[in-house]
């Protein structure tokens, strides 16, 4: 049951996921940020979960205008982060040791 508050933050993931495979190509690369603005979303979820990933992507869609300056922009770690990372990017418990 330790899983299931990870629920919301994976589900947002797979939101993710589909925008990146989907819409993202149509535009191309076109971010003056690295990471681009899906990637650090999905980074911003990740390690933040659901809630606080979307305010951080709405900040960081908010720096991104056309006089911008851009340059590298990384999501900064949770200080607490405790899960393990799956090959396609889910959030999933930590193993015990």
């Amino acid at each position: 049951m330790a899983s299931v508050p990870l629920l919301p933050r994976n589900a947002g993931l797979v939101l993710l996921h589909a925008y990146r495979a989907t819409i993202s190509h149509v535009y191309g690369d076109v971010c003056k940020y690295y990471p681009s603005c899906s990637a650090y979303s999905v980074g911003a979820v990740q390690q933040h979960g659901l809630v606080k990933g979307v305010a951080l992507t709405a900040a960081r869609l908010a720096r991104c205008h056309p006089w911008a300056q851009g340059g590298i922009d990384d999501v900064r770690p949770h200080r607490d982060f405790r899960h393990e990372l799956t090959p396609h990017g889910f959030v999933v418990p930590s193993r015990k040791d």
